[in-house]
């Protein structure tokens, strides 16, 4: 199944870095995110867009995990050529994850 299929995201910049949180639609689901969306995996399903570290942050309160992205931007806003500098487009992509 696709991320999609139990999960919403939403995505954001600061300067050369993206910020995609993925937050799931039922409770009980928070716990395939902890298991199956690692900062790993999302590393590997970024690889050709980020350069940098990849950091998950886990927010079991609200069902969430939050991954920060360095080197992920073209480097950044004003400097990136990239059609999509905000990165606003990377929750899409981070949907696609086959988990």
């Amino acid at each position: 199944m696709k991320l999609r299929d139990i999960a919403h995201s939403r995505a954001g910049d600061k300067g050369d870095i993206a910020n995609i949180s993925v937050i799931a639609y039922a409770p009980g689901d928070y716990a395939l995110l902890v298991e199956r969306v690692t900062a790993e995996r999302v590393a590997a399903h970024f690889a050709a867009l980020a350069t940098g570290p990849v950091r998950r942050y886990e927010m079991p309160l609200i069902g969430a995990l939050n991954f920060v992205l360095e080197g992920a931007l073209g480097g950044g806003v004003t400097r990136a050529l990239r059609l999509d500098a905000h990165g606003k487009s990377l929750s899409s992509l981070m949907l696609d994850l086959e988990i």
